[in-house]
């Protein structure tokens, strides 16, 4: 940090004036305009560089509002997923722009709950289900996934008309593992002690960066990296000097989830590392280049994504430990969405991991994307930052 006294904590900016969900969908249909298909996404596990090798556009689907619930509930059952359940009540409304949008839908096995709802929507667009591979470790997994990314190529060729050389998916994978860097990057500003940038940043750049491979988003990364190589040269920072870090791992955070957030600045603490598949997990590691084998790459690098659907899990403790050394947290909070049962079971061995290996205090939330239980998050917060040595709350 800059030796000059630090300015008051800034306000966000983002990557600019618009939000990020009405920038991608700006972006969805400007390429649908120029002729690309537009291929829905769900998960983090979706092959980008084969899709933007084709020339098809991924656009991640509408999933994290309380809003479409209550229609969704009148096919699917109350107690699932809150994430389930908005998807499909985005679809079953009409709702989502971005699947309106969609030629297709490339969807993965990654739980049971979505298994059965892409069945659903299987009726309304072409749609194509990847059997992930939930033991990644095992002999066989990663040819398993190459196969699966395979058939997707034969599916989209099928049904786009769009095609792709080994040279083109080569093309693709260097510009995303570019992309993933500029990411990470960007992200370690908040490493900074004040950080010197806030969640909401990170989670707008993961918003638009995650399913955005290639020379578009490039560009948006590195004026954002000089902005805040700018910042930290003239002192700037976020939040109040030794309020509490805090990294929040577990489920996807999204929309209504962003809650945790919010409940957690109010509760006096500072985020500075929004661990999930939509916030900075997903850009961690990259794509071996030039291998001959981009298939092959892609599968390699997509099994390395810790997601609770795996097991056993030793990557997440790993990508935990290394968070934890990054960012400094002084608690970590793990964020369950009702019903998911991976994410449910797995915080345990987060918890005991953390105990054991590291010195943050730690918390498991389970909530859904109703506000009915923000007071209750919010004296559970307080409660564990009071306990934290006034060493971690004062600098």
């Amino acid at each position: 940090m800059s030796s000059s006294a630090p300015k008051e904590p800034l306000m966000n900016d983002g990557l600019d004036a618009d939000p990020p969900s009405k920038r991608a969908l700006q972006y969805v249909l400007k390429k649908k305009e120029d002729g690309w298909p537009v291929a829905g996404i769900y998960c983090g596990y979706a092959p980008l560089e084969l899709m933007h090798a084709m020339g098809i556009v991924p656009a991640l689907l509408c999933a994290f509002s309380k809003v479409p619930i209550e229609s969704a509930e009148e096919v699917l059952p109350a107690n699932l997923c809150p994430l389930i359940k908005s998807s499909y009540g985005f679809i079953q409304e009409g709702t989502c722009p971005f699947f309106t949008a969609a030629d297709v839908v490339v969807a993965e096995t990654t739980c049971d709950g979505k298994k059965k709802m892409f069945e659903l929507i299987s009726e309304l667009r072409p749609l194509h289900v990847m059997d992930l591979p939930q033991m990644p470790d095992e002999d066989g997994a990663v040819g398993n996934w190459r196969r699966m990314i395979v058939r997707l190529k034969q599916f989209l060729e099928g049904k786009t008309g769009r095609s792709a050389t080994k040279e083109q998916i080569e093309e693709a994978i260097v510009w995303s593992n570019r992309k993933n860097r500029l990411a990470r990057k960007i992200f370690e500003y908040a490493a900074c002690d004040p950080p010197v940038i806030s969640w909401k940043e990170i989670y707008d750049i993961s918003f638009l960066a995650m399913p955005s491979t290639g020379p578009d988003i490039v560009p948006l990364l590195e004026e954002k990296l000089e902005k805040l190589e700018k910042r930290r040269s003239n002192g700037e920072y976020f939040g109040a000097r030794g309020a509490p870090r805090v990294m929040v791992t577990g489920c996807p955070i999204g929309g209504d989830a962003t809650k945790i957030f919010r409940v957690v600045e109010e509760a006096g603490g500072l985020i500075v590392a929004p661990d999930s598949c939509t916030g900075i997990k997903i850009f961690n590691g990259d794509f071996a280049e030039n291998t001959g084998d981009p298939m092959g790459a892609m599968a390699e690098r997509y099994l390395k994504i810790p997601c609770a659907c795996m097991t056993p899990n030793s990557e997440r403790m790993n990508a935990l430990s290394s968070l934890i050394e990054t960012y400094k947290p002084d608690v970590v909070i793990d964020f369950i969405l009702q019903s998911c049962h991976g994410y449910n079971v797995e915080s345990y061995r987060m918890a005991r991991h953390v105990a054991e290996n590291h010195g943050p205090a730690f918390l498991k939330i389970e909530s859904d994307y109703s506000n009915a239980d923000i007071g209750q998050l919010k004296t559970r917060i307080e409660a564990v930052i009071e306990t934290l040595p006034a060493k971690a709350a004062v600098n």
